[in-house]
């Protein structure tokens, strides 16, 4: 799934694509808005994202889909 996180005073936004639910993204960024500490998340490649609970302008989280293999038509 697609995570996009606008940070404040940034010109650019963050984009990452993980493994997570969207469930799981919407807890981990609501148990950093109440404690004030930092978001952190880890994208498909192990990369962690951590920003600071206080910039974050907005986060956006795409819809859940299931990738399509191989060649056909539509």
């Amino acid at each position: 799934m697609e995570v996009t996180i606008g940070v404040q005073n940034l010109p650019r936004e963050l984009a990452l694509e993980t493994d997570l639910t969207a469930d799981e993204v919407a807890a981990a960024l609501k148990k950093a808005l109440a404690d004030g500490g930092i978001l952190e998340l880890t994208d498909t490649r192990g990369r962690r994202v951590v920003v600071p609970a206080a910039t974050i302008g907005y986060v956006e989280v795409g819809p859940e889909e299931t990738r399509r293999v191989g060649f056909g038509s539509l």
